[in-house]
C-alpha cells in the first residue's frame, strides 16, 4: 500500500515539476503519464540496483539535459546556481570581477576584463590563466568556478593564475558591476551619431534613450545602431527600442505558440523620439533574437536601412518558469513574426539529418514578403541587410582561428612583445601574418574544420578497428594537404584576419571602448552607412520613400 501512495506522490510531483505549462493534456494525458512512471521506476531501479554508488543527483541532471537538448539548444534546464546567473544577464548587475571568464580545457582563461573594474584594477588581463581561487585549486576543482569569484560586496578573494605560463598571484575585492547594454556612443562626425547595443537587459531601451537624446541634443539628425555580435535578450526591450523610432500603437512583432495563450501582438505603447530621423542598422552572423527583431521591424516598416551581413536567424521565443528548489526551465514556447509576417528562424529542429542536426531551409524555399512600402523581404534565414557587404561575411577560416583562439592566444602574446604601443594603432603586414602563420605551427593549434575534423574522426575509428597502422602512411599524407590548404585559405584571406587580429590588438591596449572609437574612423560598415546618408535619395530609394 505504501509503495502504490508512494509511487502517485512521485508521479504526481514529477507532473507538477516538469508540465508547468498549464496546459490541458486532453488527449495525450494518458501517454505522458505512462511514460513518467516508466523513467520514475527506471530510475528507482538503477539507483537501488546498479553494482557501484550512483548519484541521483547527477543521474537526474543529465537525464533532463539531454531530454532538452534533443528539442532545441533554447530549451534549457537551470540548476539553483544558473538561475542566479540566468538573473544576472537579464538585469545586468551583479556582485564579482568584472570580466569575461571562459573555461576551456579545464582552464579558467579571463578573455576580456572590463575598464575599471575589480579584475582590471588586480592587474588581471586577457589570456591570463587562474589556477586558484583562495584555497581551491582548479585542477580539482569541476564545477562552475567562476561562482567561486561572486559573493558579497568588498569581499576579498586571492587569485593565482599564470601569465604566459609564468606563476603569478594578487587579491580582487569584489564589487558591483553593471553590464552596460549600451557600452558606447558617440557623435562620429558633425551629423552622424553611432550607438552600440550588444544586449537586450532591462535597461537596453532606456540606455538607447538616453544615448540617442543626448546626440540630438549635440546636433545628430542621422543615427546608426550597432547590433553586432548582440545575442539577444528581453523581447520587451527589443518593441521599447523600435518604439524610440516608430509612432504608437504600430505592430513590431507577433507570437504565434501551439498554445493560444502565448499568441501576442507587441505593438509600440509610447510616444515616439524621432520618427524622420534617418536610421541605419548594422548586424552581422552574430546578431540574434531580439537583435533580429529590432532589425527585422524597422526593415519591414520601412524605417531603416539594414547594413552588414545576414543576422544567425533566431525565430523562437523562450520564457522562463520556476520549479521546485529554485531551479528553472526555459521553454521555446513560440515563434515570432515580424510586421510583414516573416518567421526569419533559420533551423528546424522538428526535422534533423542523418547525423542528428537540425536542417537549415534552402534559399530557394523561402517565402516572399512585403514591407510597408511594398519592398521584397524573405522569411527563413535570418536578416538578410538591404545592403550586404560581402567583406563583412566572416569565412570558414576566420571562424576556425576564433573558436580555437588562434587569434586570442597570438595577441596575448604580442601584447607583452609589445608593451609600449599603448593608444597607437599599428598597421599590421605580410610579416606580421607571416608571424602568425609561425605561432600557429609552433603552439599546433589545430583549425578544427569539418574536413579536420571528420579526418581525425576516421583516425579514431580506425584505432577502435585496429587498422590505422595500414592507413598512417595515407592519413599522414591527407592531413598535410589539409594543412596546406588550410595555410593557402590563411592567405587567401589575409586581410580579413588582420582586421580580427587588429581588432583584438586594440582591445588588449584600449579595452572595447577603444575598439568602437577606432570603428567610428574605420570600420567598413559604418563608413556605407555614412555614404548612404549623405546621398540622401540613394537612401530613400532602398526604403521606397
Amino acid at each position: 500500500m505504501f509503495s502504490k501512495i508512494k509511487k502517485r506522490y512521485i508521479i504526481t510531483v514529477l507532473l507538477s515539476g516538469f508540465f508547468f505549462v498549464g496546459v490541458s493534456f486532453k488527449e495525450d494525458f494518458f501517454e505522458i503519464a505512462k511514460q513518467i512512471e516508466i523513467f520514475t521506476n527506471i530510475f528507482k531501479t538503477v539507483n537501488q540496483n546498479y553494482v557501484d554508488e550512483t548519484n541521483p543527483s547527477e543521474l537526474m541532471d543529465k537525464a533532463i539535459k539531454s531530454m532538452l537538448a534533443d528539442i532545441d539548444p533554447y530549451t534549457n534546464y537551470f540548476s539553483e546556481q544558473d538561475v542566479i546567473k540566468f538573473k544576472i544577464n537579464n538585469t545586468g548587475e551583479y556582485t564579482g570581477i568584472g570580466a569575461m571568464i571562459t573555461r576551456k580545457d579545464d582552464k579558467l582563461i579571463i578573455k576580456e576584463p572590463y575598464k575599471g573594474f575589480p579584475a582590471d584594477k588586480a592587474g588581471l588581463k586577457a589570456g591570463d590563466e587562474i589556477t586558484q581561487i583562495g584555497d581551491v585549486l582548479l585542477s580539482d576543482f569541476k564545477d562552475d568556478a567562476s561562482q567561486l569569484l561572486k559573493g558579497a560586496k568588498n569581499t576579498k578573494v586571492d587569485i593565482k593564475y599564470l601569465r604566459l605560463g609564468k606563476p603569478m598571484s594578487t587579491q580582487i575585492t569584489l564589487d558591483e558591476v553593471e553590464i552596460k547594454a549600451v557600452p558606447f556612443f558617440a557623435k562620429i562626425d558633425e551629423k552622424t551619431g553611432y550607438i552600440v547595443l550588444s544586449q537586450f537587459n532591462k535597461k537596453a531601451s532606456s540606455e538607447t534613450r538616453e544615448a540617442l537624446e543626448k546626440l540630438k541634443n549635440d546636433g545628430v539628425t542621422q543615427i546608426i545602431l550597432d547590433l553586432r555580435g548582440n545575442p539577444g535578450g528581453l523581447l520587451h526591450e527589443a518593441v521599447n527600442i523600435c518604439n524610440l523610432f516608430v509612432p504608437k500603437g504600430e505592430i513590431i512583432v507577433t507570437t504565434k505558440s501551439k498554445n493560444e495563450k502565448y499568441n501576442s501582438t507587441y505593438k509600440t505603447t509610447r510616444e515616439p523620439i524621432d520618427t524622420q530621423i534617418p536610421i541605419a542598422v548594422i548586424v552581422d552572423g552574430k546578431s540574434a533574437s531580439a537583435s533580429e527583431i529590432v532589425a527585422g521591424a524597422l526593415q519591414d516598416l520601412d524605417r531603416a536601412v539594414v547594413v552588414g551581413s545576414r543576422s544567425f536567424g533566431k525565430g523562437l521565443v523562450q520564457r522562463p518558469f520556476d520549479l521546485t528548489y529554485g531551479t528553472q526551465v526555459k521553454v521555446t514556447i513560440s515563434r515570432y513574426y515580424t510586421p510583414s509576417g516573416r518567421c526569419i528562424q533559420a533551423l528546424n529542429y522538428s526535422k534533423k539529418d542523418k547525423n542528428g542536426k537540425a536542417t537549415k531551409t534552402d534559399e530557394k524555399n523561402f517565402t516572399a514578403f512585403k514591407t510597408k512600402n511594398g519592398r521584397t523581404v524573405y522569411d527563413g534565414g535570418g536578416i538578410l541587410p538591404d545592403v550586404e557587404l560581402e567583406e563583412t561575411k566572416l569565412s570558414s577560416i576566420a571562424e576556425a582561428l576564433q573558436k580555437n583562439d588562434a587569434i586570442f592566444n597570438y595577441v596575448t602574446n604580442y601584447y607583452y612583445k609589445n608593451p609600449s604601443l599603448g593608444d597607437k594603432i599599428p598597421t599590421l603586414t605580410d610579416a606580421d601574418m607571416a608571424d602568425f602563420k609561425a605561432f600557429i605551427k609552433k603552439e599546433k593549434i589545430s583549425f578544427d574544420t569539418e574536413t579536420e575534423l571528420a579526418l581525425k574522426t576516421t583516425l579514431e575509428k580506425a584505432k577502435k578497428e585496429k587498422i590505422d597502422a595500414s592507413i598512417a602512411a595515407e592519413y599522414q599524407q591527407l592531413l598535410t594537404a589539409l594543412q596546406k590548404s588550410e595555410e593557402t585559405l590563411i592567405d587567401k584571406n589575409s586581410k580579413e584576419i588582420k582586421n580580427l587580429l587588429l581588432d583584438e590588438i586594440i582591445k588588449r591596449y584600449q579595452y572595447k571602448e577603444g575598439l568602437y572609437q577606432y570603428y567610428t574612423k574605420n570600420n567598413s560598415e559604418i563608413k556605407k552607412a555614412v555614404t548612404l546618408f549623405n546621398n540622401i535619395a540613394e537612401y530613400n530609394k532602398i526604403l521606397k520613400i
